[in-house]
């Protein structure tokens, strides 16, 4: 049951008018990323500090009758970051046209600087002076739209992500290098599954493997700013800035450094850290040479050099320092070039020294178009100094190609639940049994729960809602305002046929609901008495499954519904002499008709999530019908050394998982794909439209 509707379209109505500063400002698209950036910071902070802001008072100490005050201590323990009254969004947004804005932002800044001293000369703050007061106004109001006050969870990260999405798409700062799509970041994330000790990302961008890590300790119940240190190399002073931001709103410290990691390492963490994560730039070839031949960082060799003495391709310089900034048990995940991964020459001497060590741990091969500025595949690579015997000799093999969710056009990623996936594979390699069965059962809880919620759920403003009920009643809310003209036409004629088959359609459906709430109720009992063993969870799987079919099938029989109940309407619009007739009553019939489908929508969606959490469960369920980790054709294989080394010293996963056989999509959606191809249909548009503004720019400025 969704927590916010319609998120996208929010996303996208904020991105628009927080975009009109390149009309409206000096700046050009390199430049005004930071001013706005720095209000969606103030917003996003501001979110985070009214989440916890209740809990912590209701949890301060009382001294001699007084509550203690709020400090930034408490609110860092929350991952949130303490605000001001006048640093708070609220504030600003009420500052009436009399007063100064910028004035007003550049005092919040300094506010936080002041109780943040790793923030001091980092926020944004003379870059609102070019702006007017009615610009940053609008701006401000913009980014507090009232649908986004009162709703849970993270949703402003959510934005906060989504902006410097926009940004890297558009590439307002060094070619989008600056940000790692959050689906590959958290995926890392989750993979090394940090518990506590020291982070580093020699190449860190904006922040988000530090804030991804810090999810996770999250996630077990544990205060990130007690349990991580992190530590960052950033060759980008303004991205700097932005990473500080992006953790300091978090309620998180880094120690981040300016500096060109091929040649420089001012941590000195050599042998330290207990995890390194980073997605560094891929295949530069111009690194000296001689610069960095005598580096510690370097314990297999230099790979290839060419005859300028520039390293051919820096892609092993940057695995060889990820995996030599380990400690004893330390872990590594990050992101290379496809490429690498079998590339020949002095690379593949560095690979093979590399897999003799007993150190690779993960490969994941990811298909194209995950990344805004790169549409190439790319791979996930793993290391684990700390590995245990059983698996030193071997290396998880995950072909994730085929495991993507469509976003745009462009742009694709994982859905939550395909992630989950994708670790519940690696929680098998690993042993962790009990985590894979968790993960089946909370999905065939969904089931039950989002089968529930077709006939009653709560949204976040405690109002009930009755997607399947409400649809029944708006359909014969519609049909009985057109009875009465219905009953005065001939016996005969075109519209006698689709109105019969709409009642006993109408009648059908009703019944089918009926059987479909007696079907979710013993779907929950089962599940109440069903144990959490792998055999009980398949067993109870293959039950779900007639529930998730009849979901389906509902869905289309509101379509049929609605597709009657349309036809009916223009038949009699058509053929029945509507406007000399006094029962029909224009008005009644076209706000329950817009009625019918807005109910149908809404029942369509929850009807979705039952089928679409009970394949989540048959997805795993099918692949380890023994919960546990076994061969996979073209997913998954546990290779030993031995093999890698008869095939070169290869670690693409596709080159030992094989082919996944050809499966037909029995769950193939007509109306999603034409929503699919919608969107890249307003993809393209816009891209027209833009394009047609610059040619005629462009004609203009040579006086066409």
């Amino acid at each position: 049951m969704p927590q916010l509707e319609h998120i996208e379209a929010i996303e996208k109505r904020l991105w628009s008018a927080a975009d009109m500063l390149r009309a409206n400002s000096n700046y050009a698209s390199n430049e005004y990323f930071l001013p706005v950036m720095g209000l969606v910071f103030l917003r996003h902070a501001y979110s985070r500090y009214l989440a916890v802001k209740d809990d912590i008072e209701a949890n301060l100490p009382i001294r001699g009758g007084k509550k203690k005050e709020m400090t930034k201590e408490d609110f860092s323990q929350k991952s949130a970051i303490f605000l001001r009254p006048e640093a708070q969004f609220d504030y600003l947004v009420n500052l009436p046209d009399s007063e100064d804005r910028a004035k007003g932002i550049i005092k919040a800044m300094d506010l936080i600087e002041a109780d943040y001293e790793n923030l001091r000369g980092v926020l944004p703050k003379s870059e609102y002076q070019d702006l007017d007061n009615d610009t940053l106004g609008h701006l401000l109001r913009t980014l507090n739209p009232e649908e986004l006050k009162h709703v849970s969870g993270d949703v402003f990260g959510r934005i906060y992500e989504y902006f410097l999405t926009q940004f890297a798409d558009q590439k307002a700062h060094d070619s989008g290098e600056f940000f790692t799509p959050i689906s590959i970041v958290s995926l890392i994330a989750h993979v090394l599954d940090p518990e506590g000790g020291t982070v580093l990302d020699p190449a860190c961008g904006s922040g988000g493997m530090f804030v991804q890590s810090a999810r996770i300790v999250e996630e077990h119940g544990q205060s990130p700013a007690e349990k991580l240190t992190f530590f960052g190399l950033e060759k980008n002073a303004t991205t700097i800035r932005l990473a500080k931001m992006n953790l300091a709103v978090h309620g998180l410290e880094g120690n981040i450094k300016k500096a060109i990691t091929y040649y420089k390492d001012p941590h000195e963490l050599v042998g330290k850290s207990d995890y390194v994560m980073a997605n560094p730039p891929f295949n530069v070839d111009e690194i000296d040479a001689d610069k960095i031949k005598a580096d510690p960082r370097l314990p297999f060799g230099l790979p290839g050099v060419n005859k300028q003495d520039k390293v051919s391709n820096g892609n092993y310089i940057w695995i060889s320092y990820f995996y030599s900034y380990l400690n004893e048990q330390g872990r590594a995940g990050f992101v290379m070039s496809s490429q690498a991964s079998s590339a020949g020459g002095g690379e593949a001497k560095v690979r093979q020294k590399l897999v003799e060590t007993g150190d690779v741990d993960v490969m994941i091969a990811i298909r194209s178009n995950f990344f805004y500025t790169r549409t190439v595949p790319c791979e996930l690579w793993f290391f684990n100094r700390g590995k245990p015997k059983a698996h030193r000799d071997k290396v998880l093999m995950l072909d994730a190609r085929n495991v993507y969710r469509k976003v745009t056009r462009k742009i694709y990623d994982f859905s939550p639940e395909q992630e989950d996936n994708l670790l519940a594979i690696v929680w098998l390699y690993r042993g962790e049994t009990e985590r894979y069965l968790e993960l089946v059962s909370d999905y065939l809880e969904s089931v039950v729960e989002e089968g529930e919620g077709c006939f009653s759920w709560k949204d976040d403003d405690d109002e009930t809602l009755r997607p399947l009920p409400e649809f029944i009643e708006a359909l014969t809310e519609l049909l009985e305002v057109l009875d009465p003209f219905l009953k005065e036409q001939p016996e005969t004629g075109s519209h006698v046929e689709v109105w019969d088959e709409l009642k006993k359609e109408q009648k059908l459906f009703v019944k089918d609901v009926e059987a479909f709430k007696k079907s979710v109720d013993k779907a929950g009992k089962q599940w109440d008495e069903a144990p959490d063993t792998n055999t009980a969870l398949v067993k109870l799987t293959r039950q779900f499954e007639p529930l998730a079919e009849t979901s389906r099938d509902l869905i289309k029989q509101t379509d049929l519904l609605c597709k009657l109940a349309s036809r009916l309407i223009e038949t009699c619009e058509k053929d029945c002499d509507v406007k000399e007739n006094a029962l029909w009553i224009r008005k009644d019939i076209t706000r329950a008709h817009k009625a019918t489908n807005a109910a149908r929508q809404e029942a369509v969606e929850q009807l979705k999530e039952v089928r679409y959490f009970w394949r989540q469960a048959h997805w795993l369920t099918e692949r380890f019908p023994d919960g546990k980790l076994c061969d996979v054709e073209g997913l998954v294989k546990l290779v030993s050394i031995e093999e890698i080394k008869e095939n070169d010293w290869s670690l693409t996963p596709g080159r030992y998982v094989g082919v996944a056989p050809e499966e037909e999509d029995v769950d193939f959606d007509f109306e999603e794909t034409m929503r699919e191809i919608h969107v890249e249909l307003e993809d393209l548009n816009e891209e027209a439209v833009k394009l047609a503004a610059t040619i005629k720019k462009n004609f203009e400025e040579l006086g066409i």
